[in-house]
């Protein structure tokens, strides 16, 4: 695995490549291997390569972020459509979508812990992982601190069995997993527990994935002063203002549109504060993997990394989503 200048894994797709002395705006940002910084080949460019800004040799159009942009989109438009069809044919289905997708990342997030040698107690937090959110849309808020604090108590005591040595290292980070997974999704669940639950679960993606494209884009056209260099390199102030921009442009339009009583600057904060924690979320996981030492926590998804990559921004958003609809538009 290789680390760029700043400590990051290169080639990472999470945020958008910059080269503070890069070209300027409008050219890529990277060259292909094999090439220098001006465009130009070295005596190590393989036959057949192209200039940057041009077409792969297999046909592929560049990235400036290392992804295949198509394949990339093309995973994200099937997710979104399988969130819509679960969302607005029978709910449960998507709580059950949910808890798969929450499984998954708990999954590649334990398995990406071993790396420094830290185990997990993963029955308990695998069960908790899939009890919070069944719990949470039954029962409702006291179910799910019920049942976070249970699945706690049970990886405390499941990892006593495997003696004295590592035991604060791994429950510590079981009690990770259990609060940056399982009580979120307890509250995905609460988010999608009224009524007009579909409503509010589309206003918390929309505006969560808003921050993603419109800091994508800004961040690759416009991205010249670094938000957080030693954390994640690729993120400039830049980015973050179109995400800003976006995500109170989307939450102003959706929570007008969706739900009854609800008005347009109600859905600006709500876009205003997704665009802190969603960012806030890419970081954290950013720091995670950098201390990791990993690029990706998985595979699983073509063109995005693993599930967790794509649910980092998502996990930290929703509390403060649910917060601010439970408040501005009550249940």
């Amino acid at each position: 695995m290789e680390l760029d200048d700043a400590g990051e894994p290169s080639g990472s797709p999470d945020e958008p490549e910059v080269d503070m002395a890069g070209p300027p705006p409008g050219e890529a940002l990277d060259s292909p291997p094999g090439q220098g910084p001006d465009g130009s080949g070295d005596s190590s460019t393989p036959s057949g390569a192209t200039p940057s800004g041009g077409a792969t040799s297999a046909g592929k159009p560049p990235s400036r972020t290392g992804r295949n942009l198509p394949i990339a989109i093309g995973v994200g438009v099937a997710l979104g459509a399988l969130v819509l069809v679960s969302l607005y044919t029978i709910k449960e289905i998507f709580l059950g979508v949910m808890v798969v997708f929450l499984f998954l990342g708990m999954r590649e997030l334990t398995e990406a812990l071993k790396s420094r040698d830290i185990r997990v107690p993963f029955i308990p937090v695998a069960t908790g992982m899939v009890g919070t959110p069944v719990v949470a849309y039954v029962w409702g808020a006291t179910a799910t601190v019920a049942a976070v604090s249970l699945t706690v108590l049970a990886l405390l005591m499941t990892r006593m069995a495997e003696g004295a040595s590592g035991y604060v290292r791994d429950v510590t980070a079981g009690s990770l997993v259990a609060g940056y997974l399982v009580l979120m999704g307890g509250i995905v669940a609460l988010l999608m527990r009224p009524a007009d639950g579909d409503h509010r679960i589309v206003i918390f993606i929309a505006t969560t994935v808003a921050s993603d494209i419109g800091g994508y884009f800004a961040g690759s056209f416009l991205g010249r002063h670094k938000l957080a260099p030693t954390i994640s390199p690729k993120k400039t102030w830049e980015g973050v203002t179109g995400s800003a921009l976006t995500c109170m442009a989307v939450g102003g339009w959706l929570v007008w549109w969706l739900l009854d009583g609800g008005h347009v600057w109600q859905g600006v904060i709500i876009g205003l504060a997704a665009v802190v924690t969603a960012t806030a979320g890419d970081l954290v996981e950013s720091m995670i993997k950098r201390d990791l030492g990993i690029k990706d926590m998985g595979t699983l998804l073509p063109g995005h990394g693993g599930v967790m990559d794509r649910l980092d921004s998502l996990v930290a958003t929703a509390p403060v989503v649910w917060l601010l609809l439970e408040l501005f538009v009550p249940s």
